[in-house]
């Protein structure tokens, strides 16, 4: 990370920020399932534009406010971007597809399969020793994963149950490409500042949405063009929010508030859609957000280690 990134640590300031950007995602969810093709009829591809367009003033704004417009945006490697705004806009577009075709809760679960894949991917692409420990969580979840997927998996022909199924795929499609994409962000770290990575993949998002113009957009209402707008500020919203909390706490405190989303999701699910989760669901979760905790609760003590060799191997002045 960039010098420019470092920030006295604050905890409790940095939990505060990562549960009110869960939150915020959380109900951006929620009006992109309100929006969507089981809701009002928006498609996934003019969601995603929507969603990536009108989050770039807030982003903006945000770089103004910080002082960091004009050097925010400076960028020693576009293509980089640019193959991290392919596959981030490819998960954006299924999760929001998936949205459309599953419970609430149920395609909340199935995105928690990303960050165990980023171990996976990780290991394959980066070369990162991945301890056994780690290895097993990461099946552990995703056994997790599947018990989650299982009543899609033994579905009959109908045509809900078709689409169900047809959901999950799509749900689990989205989590592959969205940990595949936290990979081109490791990479783009090493040179890129975090303003510039956030501001540039919105701006491909947007654009990559906006091709698929010709392929079913809609001419929604008034109101449901005011909640697509809103949908897109709460994303510019949401991401400068989850930034910031990475500034004021180390990254393996506050990462296993993401899994406050599911509380969320199933309270919006059920008082929102109507839609109850079941205890397959419910266990299936579960499983997965215990491995993901038990993870990051290894590789913090994994880096108190490393932190006191290294102190220990500094000649004291």
């Amino acid at each position: 990370m960039l010098p420019m990134e470092n920030q006295p640590q604050r905890p409790i300031r940095g939990i505060l920020l990562k549960c009110s950007s869960v939150t915020v995602f959380t109900v951006m969810a929620a009006l992109v399932k309100a929006t969507s093709d089981g809701g009002l009829g928006i498609p996934p591809g003019q969601q995603v534009f929507f969603r990536s367009f009108f989050a770039l003033p807030v982003i903006l704004i945000w770089l103004v406010m910080r002082g960091e417009l004009g050097v925010g945006l400076q960028t020693f490697r576009p293509m980089g971007h640019l193959y991290r705004g392919i596959v981030g806009t490819a998960a954006m577009a299924m999760n929001f597809w998936a949205l459309a075709l599953l419970p609430f809760p149920e395609a909340t679960a199935i995105g928690y399969a990303a960050p165990l894949l980023v171990v996976v991917f990780a290991a394959m692409f980066l070369g990162e020793n991945v301890r056994l420990f780690r290895l097993g969580m990461v099946a552990m979840g995703l056994a997790g994963v599947l018990i989650v997927l299982s009543p899609q998996l033994t579905a009959s022909d109908e045509g809900d149950d078709v689409l169900r199924t047809l959901g999950a795929v799509v749900a689990l499609g989205g989590a592959s490409c969205a940990a595949l994409a936290q990979i081109f962000i490791r990479k783009l770290v090493v040179q890129e500042r975090t303003s510039a990575i956030v501001f540039w993949f919105s701006v491909t998002s947007a654009i990559l949405g906006l091709l698929t113009l010709p392929f079913g957009w809609i001419m929604p209402a008034p109101e449901t063009f005011a909640l697509l707008v809103i949908m897109g500020l709460l994303g510019g919203v949401g991401q400068i929010l989850l930034t910031s909390s990475y500034r004021f706490a180390d990254a393996s405190l506050i990462a296993p508030f993401d899994y406050v989303s599911m509380i969320l999701a199933i309270a919006i699910g059920w008082y929102v859609f109507g839609e109850a989760p079941t205890g397959i669901v419910l266990a299936g979760a579960g499983v997965v957000i215990l491995a993901g905790i038990l993870i990051i609760l290894r590789e913090h003590k994994l880096g108190l280690e490393r932190n006191r060799q290294r102190k220990a191997m500094t000649p004291q002045g």
